[in-house]
């Protein structure tokens, strides 16, 4: 392993280890479960850590909060939807010539993506009515998770070291 897919690998580790911490310490209780600020390291793990790395790290970190927060039925579901957030929003990034706009953009289309997913997962765990019921929450979590990594976007991308990665 080279210095740069060292650095990756470990920067992908870090963004792993905020999403599991966002997603499970820091949350909004809600009647339909609760909100929280982990989807934006999602979508920032993509832009940032590329398809690959990204999609692990958004995945993996997910799928820890839900084991963590006691709702392991989500675990696999998480680490599925999470990931494909992470690689779309990569690929969403790079085709948008990388403007700040995008984080909005790649947000938007990880948020129907997030809110798919967990439809059609909470579908057959508990029918049409008891999916249908988590759209709303879905619909302000993705809200969230869009402001703030338009937030933390541009100062994260100042730091010489993720601009590295986002360059190469």
């Amino acid at each position: 392993m080279n210095t740069d897919q060292l650095k990756k690998f470990i920067t992908a580790a870090l963004f792993a280890a905020l999403t599991c911490f966002a997603t499970y310490i820091i949350r909004i209780p809600s009647p339909t479960g609760y909100i929280h600020p982990g989807d934006s390291f999602v979508i920032l793990s993509g832009i940032i850590l590329g398809p690959i790395y990204g999609a692990l790290s958004a995945g993996i970190g997910s799928m820890l909060a839900d084991i963590l927060a006691a709702f392991p039925q989500y675990a696999i579901a998480s680490f599925i939807i999470k990931a494909l957030v992470a690689i779309v929003c990569s690929f969403i990034y790079r085709k948008l010539k990388r403007k700040l706009y995008t984080i909005v953009v790649t947000g938007i289309i990880g948020g129907i993506i997030v809110t798919l997913g967990y439809f059609i997962v909470e579908y057959f765990m508990y029918g049409f009515g008891g999916a249908l019921a988590g759209v709303p929450l879905n619909a302000v979590q993705n809200v969230f998770g869009i402001v703030l990594s338009a937030m933390l976007f541009p100062l994260l991308s100042r730091v010489p070291q993720i601009q590295d990665l986002m360059n190469k």
